[in-house]
Formats: structure tokens, C-alpha cells, sequence
């Protein structure tokens, strides 16, 4: 195994290609993840703690949808969850350039 910050901050950066793309954010990540986790130190665990974050965000944008009509209470919901889906992403990227570990909140834990 190998240590390799760069790829772990491209990976936790990669996460922001849903912005343009729409799905990039979790397919990179799972891809990165699932070839790299055996071959550099820490891929396996920010891997998990990545995709994790993706998917529950996912969740959180789609039990939003029905609260837009309750009182438009899923339109501050669908803020949030995109200012979150844009911030943690750029916060953990740094923190792993910096050898500290990254953790994501209000992870929903799908892969342990």
C-alpha cells in the first residue's frame, strides 16, 4: 500500500461533478474507491465515508420532494441539503490534503 494524499483530495473533490453533471459525484468516488481502496492508505475507509455521504444525500433531496408540499418546507430542505452537498466535500478534501480524517455528517451508514 501506498499513501497518496492527492488522490484522496481528488476523490473527496470529485464529489462536487454532481454540480455539472448531475450523478458524476457518486460515480467517481465509487469507482476511485472500489479500484483504489487495496492500493493506498485510507482510500478504504474515506471511500465508504464518501459514498455514504452520496447516497444520503440522495435520500435527503428525495424526502425533501414531498415536503415542498407542505408549506414549500422541502425547498429550504433541498438548500440545505445543497449547500451541505457543496461544502463537506470541499472541508474533508482539505482536512485530507492535511493528514487529518475526514468525516462527513448526517451520514446515513449504507456501507460499513
Amino acid at each position: 500500500m501506498r499513501e497518496d494524499k492527492q488522490l484522496l483530495v481528488v476523490t473527496h473533490l470529485s464529489q462536487l461533478l454532481t454540480c455539472l453533471t448531475g450523478v458524476g459525484g457518486l460515480i467517481v468516488p465509487l469507482v476511485l474507491w472500489l479500484t483504489q481502496k487495496d492500493r493506498v492508505y485510507f482510500m478504504d475507509q474515506q471511500g465508504k465515508e464518501i459514498v455514504n455521504f452520496q447516497l444520503s444525500i440522495i435520500v435527503y433531496s428525495l424526502l425533501s420532494i414531498p415536503l415542498i408540499f407542505l408549506l414549500g418546507l422541502g425547498i429550504v430542505t433541498l438548500i440545505v441539503v445543497g449547500l451541505i452537498s457543496l461544502a463537506f466535500p470541499i472541508i474533508n478534501a482539505i482536512k485530507a490534503s492535511n493528514g487529518e480524517v475526514p468525516k462527513y455528517p448526517l451520514s446515513l451508514n449504507f456501507i460499513s
